[in-house]
This record gives C-alpha cells, structure tokens and sequence, in this order.
C-alpha cells in the first residue's frame, strides 16, 4: 500500500467525460494537490490547423515533450497527486487518431512512438488509473452542456473514434490498477451518494490509506 505522501492517481476518459471535474473534487475529499491538462501554447499549432499532415508530428512531439515534462514534475511532487489526464493518451489516443486518419504519416508516426515508447518505460506508472467510461450520447451531452467555444464544432464522428481507441488503450494497460467508472450511470457531480460510491471505490483498491 502506498503512504499519503507518494499517492499518485490519474484519471483518465475521453473529451466530455468529466475528468477536471473529479480531479478537483478528489483533491479536495483527500487533500491531494491536484495537477490538470498542461495549456502550454503550442507553436505549431496554427501550422497544423493550415496543413495537417505536414505538422501533426511536429504538432504532437510538441504536446508529448511537454505531457512527459508535466509526468515528471507529478512523480516528483512532494505529496499525494491526481492528474487529469495522462501523458499515455496523448500517444495512445489522440497521436493513434491523426494517423488512423492519415493526417500524420506512417513514417512519423513510427517516429513518434518509437520516443514514446522508449522513454514511457522510464516513467513511473499512476498508483491508480480511474478509467470514466462513457457512451458517445453522455460525451455528446456533457460538451454540449458546458458550452466551450473551443468545442462546438467537435463533430459525433470524431468523439466515437476516440471512444474506440479509449477502450482498446485500457483494456491492455497492466502497468498499474484499473478502476472504471460507468459515466453513463454515474453523476458524481451532482449527486452525492453517486460520488461517495465512487470514494468507497477508489479505498477498496488499496493504493491509498483508508483513514
């Protein structure tokens, strides 16, 4: 079992599935430091937009060195953690879609998780992974509801392919625990019974002390 000093759990889940959301109120239930998404700018990012599969890979190195930075500051923080989102689903998910999709081409795509891959196995895993599993409807629902500009326009399409590529990503991670959430059945938002199922839960798993 870990102590309350090196606790480091990360939530993982698709666009809309409610990751910042439990962070925060994990981090305030248990006193963790909570750690969300890194907004650094990324200086491709207009480029890519213009001509996507001439920077995609210089798009997504860009995210993974700042991902694996944030990876490294979270391991070394002196105290428990939670993470909203991790530096895998940078690779696994979203790296994974743009060459499904042929904005990013094979030749790099090796590129890019041939790095991946060599530096993930130095990095130390989550204690635990909260896995907010969700239908392609909930995801719709939850970004619909909470109306960013930045995603109105994130297509049906788009959210399933990511759905799929979450999935097939968890059920073959083993490097540290998995607990799912069914977020289609679960609103540990607003309703406090829902969360404190989700707390109990997360005790159960033994990574963390229980008191």
């Amino acid at each position: 079992m870990t102590t309350a000093q090196d606790t480091f759990i990360a939530i993982a889940g698709n666009i809309g599935a409610g990751k910042s959301t439990l962070t925060g109120m994990l981090a305030e239930r248990f006193g963790w430091q909570p750690f969300y998404e890194a907004n650094a700018e990324n200086p491709y990012l207009a480029d890519f937009y213009d001509d996507m599969e001439r920077w995609s890979f210089h798009s997504q190195m860009f995210f993974l060195g700042k991902r694996l930075e944030h990876h490294r500051a979270l391991v070394d923080y002196p105290g428990a953690v939670v993470q909203d989102r991790t530096v895998y689903e940078d690779a696994e998910i979203f790296a994974c879609n743009l060459y499904k999709q042929g904005t990013m081409t094979e030749r790099d795509y090796r590129t890019y998780r041939g790095l991946y891959e060599a530096i993930s196995t130095f990095l130390p895993p989550p204690h635990l992974v909260i896995y907010l599993q969700s239908s392609v409807d909930t995801l719709m629902k939850h970004i619909n509801k909470r109306g960013r500009d930045f995603e109105q326009d994130i297509q049906r399409e788009y959210i399933a392919r990511l759905n799929v590529l979450y999935d097939n990503w968890i059920d073959g991670w083993t490097a540290s625990p998995v607990l799912r959430v069914d977020m289609d059945n679960t609103d540990f938002q607003h309703n406090s019974a829902d969360f404190e199922a989700l707390v109990g839960r997360i005790k159960a798993m033994q990574v963390l002390p229980v008191g």
